[in-house]
């Protein structure tokens, strides 16, 4: 009695049930789940940023032309007086200026002068003036001070440590900072909101100069995603705003004190009123731009600086100066972005603040989550087993879609987040346990089926076997369990193979009854001789043809001959053709021999346009020479077979590391694709465009290392041209959106197709799939790739970084040369290497 209560329907729905919550609440992994559609809903919402945020970007383009980070402070106090003139709302910049910058030449110059003010006489006259001239141009941060009081509108950064304060603090803030302290009540900041410890403000000269000075307090998510941010902090007993608010508050032409705060409820900016979490955190909208651009005004720092766009484009807007060059400052990651710099992230907030674009997630919604949670239990624990298994997954498929639809219209309709997938997912996961269990209790009764069946499929394939239908009598023997009496009828069914000269048939049929018995009769003789023929090649026609094979005495095979290479066995199959191991008998080379027969893929009137395009490509190919690309020996024509004779490569293609499970290490990842850049870069600059990259053209060597591109200028053989069945050769799943509609390309082409590589390679799936291949073109074209840590979460933020920016829509904002790809590449690798060997 109670073993058969176990196995019972209730009994296991609630046993579910507990586990699920359990996980629920001790783990991080339906919060997870809960956190990723969270993310989803925000993609899916659309909302317009504000419109007089500007983001001035300290880009790769500004580094390159002004010089590399940091700058000077002289070039920041030059900046801020050109943007002054255009008197901009809000200049707020988010560099920290936390250390003064002293030149050696300051110091001895400053020390000069007091021996110049102790002994005035001694010196020319006009030599105090010009040592003070040459003082104030050393002095850049009083420069910098200057320009900040002369604009009168500047912003600064600050930074605080998020943590718990203990005893009291060590030196008092200054007063530059404690002005924007808030007033939250009294007894409120004994409390609330989430505290600081620690802060690291801007040098007095230059801080005491702005505006306001606030501090950045990002709060990632376990999953480092940051989906909230704090809009106020607790200093020990006193409350700041954070940067984004203050900046928001400056916007409307307010000030700190402006700012009204009610503990745990809302926050008000004049007559902007905003719900805020207990902690005083937000949950801001995050905006999307068309085709990966910024949704925001972003130009260049040194386009400003140089006066190639006009400071007037700045007048009465909010500005926000910032670095988005790659390597200087730390990336976010966000519901939309795999590498936010924070300058963006900042812009990004203070318009959510402006035009209220966030999602709340109101009082109920925990109520409503758990009752949801309760009501999933019952159905799994009381109604699901009274249902039939029709009834029972329409029934669990409907309200979860009900579930994951709400849960995505209250985001993307009313902005509000209530969990439900979490009990949606509780729905699918009962609904699978439950179900597999009613399966094993029935797979006892199909066990005593099993025998029945068994010797109905031995009955058939005899019968077909008698008919001559020798395929059909395989597929049926290998149902049936094998025993000697089986393997008897096997060993006659190959002999009949045989007979009909299908020896690569017959040699299947000999390793599988190797796999039960592999000495079964003369078995191991005949797979040998079986395999010996299944490899011969015919390549023409019979008899002694130069092409043919002829058979020896005692099952020897002759080999036949392409030009002057002997062929042994076959290799494989491709798109347009067999590749085949062959041998240069006069020097002993092993090679590896690719061929097409032109005569039988392209149409009479473009044959001779293919055969030529077919020699110059191979001649192009060929002239090309690095560690990293095939080397092609030879071309030719023989037997209406044009062939290339190549370098032959003892590894594999990558297509057996693309699935999740068979992933190669992260490092070995990199260190390829790294290798396939540097080989790209080399054929690009010889004008060569590969047009077909993808894991089957790269040949690897686990053992050596050795990475091979294959194919190069294969794929142009058609690039004008259809073949009689109308396929155009190469793989869509991989083609750059340009490729894909005909435009004219270049090497950069290869380079989104080694990003579409990379990605599998680091994640266990492609980029952009599609049910059809209309459908697959559009997705290439016109969305945007999945970010692929969902699918594999351990992946570097900078590796998601590298493959978002190798799939851009945009030809100019991807990787311009392979060089430029393999140096990310290599810098990655190297981080990671430092890292692994820290410990």
């Amino acid at each position: 009695m109670k073993r058969g209560i176990w196995r019972r329907d209730w009994v296991v729905g609630l046993v579910v049930v507990a586990v699920y919550l359990a996980a629920w609440w001790l783990t991080p992994l339906i919060s997870g789940i809960e956190s990723r559609a969270y993310d989803a809903g925000v993609r899916m919402t659309s909302r317009t940023p504000n419109d007089k945020i500007a983001i001035i970007a300290i880009d790769q383009q500004s580094l390159d032309n002004i010089g590399r980070w940091p700058w000077s402070r002289e070039i920041h106090a030059q900046f801020i007086d050109k943007l002054a003139a255009a008197q901009p709302r809000v200049l707020a910049s988010t560099i920290f200026f936390t250390e003064p910058q002293k030149d050696r030449g300051l110091v001895a110059l400053q020390k000069l002068k007091t021996r110049v003010d102790a002994q005035a006489a001694s010196f020319p006259a006009d030599f105090p003036q010009e040592l003070n001239a040459s003082i104030a141009a050393l002095d850049v941060d009083k420069q910098l001070a200057n320009s900040i009081a002369h604009a009168g509108n500047v912003m600064l950064p600050m930074l605080f440590q998020v943590g718990e304060s203990k005893g009291a603090q060590d030196k008092p803030l200054p007063d530059f900072v404690s002005k924007t302290r808030l007033d939250a009540g009294r007894d409120a900041a004994n409390s609330w909101p989430i505290s600081v410890n620690a802060a690291v403000w801007p040098i007095p000269e230059i801080g005491s100069k702005a505006i306001g000075v606030a501090g950045e307090a990002e709060l990632p998510d376990v999953d480092g995603v940051v989906r909230t941010i704090p809009l106020a902090v607790r200093y020990y007993d006193q409350i700041f705003p954070t940067y984004p608010l203050l900046g928001a508050a400056y916007g409307l032409n307010l000030k700190a004190k402006d700012i009204k705060l009610v503990p745990g409820e809302s926050l008000s900016l004049g007559n902007v009123h905003i719900p805020i979490s207990p902690d005083a955190t937000f949950r801001p909208y995050f905006y999307r731009g068309a085709d990966g651009a910024s949704p925001f005004q972003v130009d260049s720092f040194y386009d400003v600086y140089a006066g190639k766009i006009p400071v007037e484009k700045y007048r009465g807007k909010i500005v926000l100066i910032g670095a988005t060059a790659l390597g200087v400052g730390a990336s976010l990651v966000t519901p939309v972005s795999a590498a936010e710099p924070p300058v963006l992230l900042a812009a990004n907030t203070l318009s959510a603040l402006l035009e209220q674009h966030y999602f709340v997630s109101p009082w109920w919604a925990v109520l409503a989550s758990l009752i949801v949670t309760l009501l999933v239990a019952v159905y799994l624990t009381v109604a699901l087993p009274r249902l039939k298994a029709g009834a029972g997954a329409g029934i669990t498929g409907g309200v979860f879609l009900l579930l994951v639809a709400a849960h995505f219209v209250l985001m993307t309709q009313a902005m509000l987040w209530v969990p439900l997938v979490g009990p949606g997912l509780l729905l699918l996961v009962g609904h699978g346990v439950l179900t597999t269990k009613r399966y094993l209790m029935t797979e006892e009764k199909e066990q005593k089926s099993s025998a029945d069946s068994a010797e109905s499929n031995r009955m058939l394939g005899l019968a077909f076997q008698g008919q001559g239908q020798l395929d059909l009598a395989f597929d049926k023997f290998r149902k049936v369990p094998l025993d000697d009496g089986m393997l008897e009828i096997l060993y006659n069914l190959a002999l009949d193979f045989e007979r009909k000269r299908q020896f690569n048939k017959a040699e299947n049929v000999y390793r599988y009854m190797a796999g039960f018995n592999p000495k079964f009769k003369d078995l191991e003789a005949k797979l040998k001789r079986a395999q010996q023929l299944s490899e011969t090649v015919i390549l023409g026609g019979g008899g002694s043809s130069p092409g043919g094979t002829v058979l020896l005495a005692g099952g020897e095979v002759e080999k036949p001959m392409l030009g002057r290479y002997q062929v042994t066995k076959e290799l494989g199959k491709g798109a347009m053709g067999v590749v085949y191991q062959g041998t240069d008998p006069k020097i002993g080379r092993v090679v590896a021999i690719k061929t097409m027969a032109l005569g039988q893929e392209f149409e009479a009137d473009m044959l001779q346009e293919a055969r030529e395009r077919f020699f110059r490509e191979a001649e192009t190919a060929g002239r090309l020479n690095h560690p990293n690309i095939v080397t092609i020996f030879d071309a030719g024509e023989e037997h209406d077979l044009c062939y290339i004779a190549m370098e032959f490569l003892k590894g594999r293609d990558l297509t057996p590391y693309i699935k999740a499970g068979q992933l190669l290490p992260l490092l070995d990842v990199l260190a390829i694709v790294r290798q396939v850049a540097d080989a790209l870069d080399y054929a690009h600059k010889q004008n060569v465009v590969h047009r077909d990259i993808k894991p089957a053209n790269i040949m690897y060597e686990p053992e050596t290392k050795t990475v091979k591109v294959t194919d190069f200028g294969i794929a142009r053989i058609t690039d004008s041209s259809k073949t009689k069945t109308g396929m155009v050769l190469g793989t869509p799943s991989y083609m750059s959106p340009e490729q894909l509609s005909g435009h004219k390309i270049d090497g950069r082409s290869d380079l989104f197709s080694l990003g579409v590589m990379l990605y599998q390679l680091s994640a266990g799936a492609l980029p952009f799939t599609g049910d059809s291949m209309a459908e697959l073109m559009y997705r290439i074209a016109n969305t945007d790739p999945t970010d692929p840590r969902t699918l594999n979460p351990k992946m570097p933020g900078m590796l998601a970084a590298i493959i978002m920016k190798a799939l851009q829509k945009n030809i100019d904002t991807r990787f311009q040369s392979g060089a430029h790809f393999a140096a990310a590449l290599l810098k990655l690798e190297t981080g990671l290497k430092a890292r692994d060997a820290a410990g």
